[in-house]
């Protein structure tokens, strides 16, 4: 008889320029992860071309972790941990040719693998933080092998797809999460391929195609080519370019988001007659400027096919876009019409599950695509497990927290996440001695401490009964 397998937890974070969305995930034993909440906090110009400025973001981002600890799914659970995205204008790849020659014929295995991948991010400058290597193709003897691991030979050559940023990237992330908050990081995504890898199909991937991420200030692009990404950019230009441009137009930084979500048009808009309008404004002058500035950023784009070598011929998988910038009307239009490509617009295919009828796979792909891939990395917890039941094992069926570690402990408290910052832990401490009864880290929430005063209260006015005492004030 097979042990039932505890349910995994993940938490997810992805920090954008213009919001902080965070989600909840239940992994299953085939690895399919079971997107159980999403949340999200507005930002401004905390968060510039993807590197955090201002450690304020923190307080967004325990919002978006508080209104998550409230599903009923995860309640009482707390956030202790979360895996997070890395992207942002300093992400960059480039290709590596590296080799290995051993003694004598021997059986490639995982660990010769993971050499040559420690080789390829040998070569990047320590100036920048490697962030991933991506295996492209392999040779053993000089013969290409896709897969070489149990193959046998006398020399390994790999090319390699090694991915980095600037430092600065992972130093705001540890001050905002681990410093500011508390939490353990478990593991950096990068977003764009994590993203591809949930809406790409395996035949767009070896064909050879253009994943494009359309987001506020930066434009993500990563080429597949055989399968494997071969050139990963970020380019600092996104559509809130577009909307400061209608901000010209005498209008603030809000209402021209407004206008160009409602009424602006990537396509050129030449054979428009202007009308008078009652608001007083020219939409024919607004798609000027959208289709000024959307005209710019697909040039860009399409720049990017040979900036990797590459041609338009070379990627008849087409174009796949995602991010809320791809929401423009018109846009997909235009970047089809001037790449001569075929363009789709992404969403997770794979690997997810989404029976909440309110999450939108194709707006929230970013942060379920973190979560998809955080479900292939090593395990590592995000959230306590739930409060004991019955007996000290909790609604998993495993030992709680407190029979394990004792109520008070730093093991058993979890998440600084919803507590005030006045608490003093050492004093709940001695009032946990003093009296054994289990207090919530968030009463204002617990539906389970008014019901345990209920049953308290009525035990003691029954004693009182039974024993004829007198009530006095």
């Amino acid at each position: 008889m097979g042990e039932n397998k505890r349910e995994r937890y993940i938490v997810a974070f992805e920090i954008g320029s213009s919001k902080i969305r965070g989600a909840i995930g239940v992994v299953d034993n085939i690895g399919v992860v079971d997107v159980i909440a999403v949340e999200e906090e507005r930002l401004l110009d905390k968060v510039r071309y993807g590197c955090i400025q201002n450690v304020d973001v923190s307080n967004a981002l325990a919002t978006v972790a508080e209104r998550l600890q409230a599903y009923p799914r995860v309640e009482p659970r707390k956030i202790t941990g979360a895996y997070v995205s890395l992207g942002g204008r300093t992400l960059m790849s480039r290709l590596e040719d590296v080799s290995l020659t051993l003694p004598a014929e021997t059986e490639i295995t995982r660990p010769i693998i993971n050499d040559l991948c420690q080789q390829a991010a040998g070569t990047v400058s320590g100036e920048r933080d490697v962030v991933e290597v991506v295996p492209v193709r392999f040779t053993v003897d000089n013969k290409v092998q896709t897969s070489p691991v149990g193959s046998y030979g006398r020399s390994l050559g790999a090319r390699m797809t090694v991915l980095s940023c600037a430092p600065q990237i992972k130093r705001m992330l540890r001050r905002v999460i681990t410093e500011r908050l508390g939490l353990s990081i478990n593991g950096y995504v990068t977003r764009v391929l994590a993203e591809a890898a949930i809406t790409l199909t395996d035949d767009e991937r070896r064909l050879g195609c253009m994943f494009v991420d359309f987001g506020a200030e930066t434009t993500s692009v990563a080429i597949y080519k055989n399968g494997a990404p071969v050139y990963v950019a970020t380019l600092p230009i996104g559509s809130r370019n577009i909307t400061l441009d209608l901000t010209a137009l005498n209008q603030i930084e809000e209402r021209a988001e407004e206008i160009k979500k409602v009424s602006g048009n990537a396509m050129a808009q030449d054979n428009l007659r202007r009308k008078p309008v009652p608001d007083g404004i020219d939409y024919t002058e607004v798609n000027n400027y959208v289709h000024s500035r959307a005209d710019e950023i697909v040039a860009n784009i399409r720049a990017q096919v040979e900036y990797a070598g590459l041609r338009d011929t070379d990627l008849p998988g087409g174009i796949v876009i995602v991010g809320g910038g791809a929401r423009l009307r018109g846009f997909n239009e235009l970047l089809s019409q001037q790449t001569n490509m075929k363009v789709r617009q992404g969403a997770p295919t794979a690997s997810v599950r989404i029976t909440d009828g309110s999450i939108d796979r194709a707006e929230m792909v970013d942060v379920i695509s973190i979560l998809a891939a955080a479900a292939r990395m090593p395990e590592a917890e995000c959230l306590t497990p739930a409060v004991a039941q019955d007996g000290g094992r909790d609604s998993d069926g495993h030992d709680s927290y407190e029979s394990r570690y004792g109520e008070g402990s730093v093991a058993g408290r979890g998440s600084r996440i919803g507590r005030l910052d006045d608490e003093d832990d050492d004093d709940e401490a001695a009032e946990n001695e003093k009296k054994p009864v289990r207090r919530s880290e968030q009463p204002q929430k617990s539906r389970g401490v008014f019901s345990s005063f209920v049953t308290s209260l009525k035990e003691g006015i029954a004693r009182m009964v039974d024993d004829n005492t007198e009530f006095k004030d």
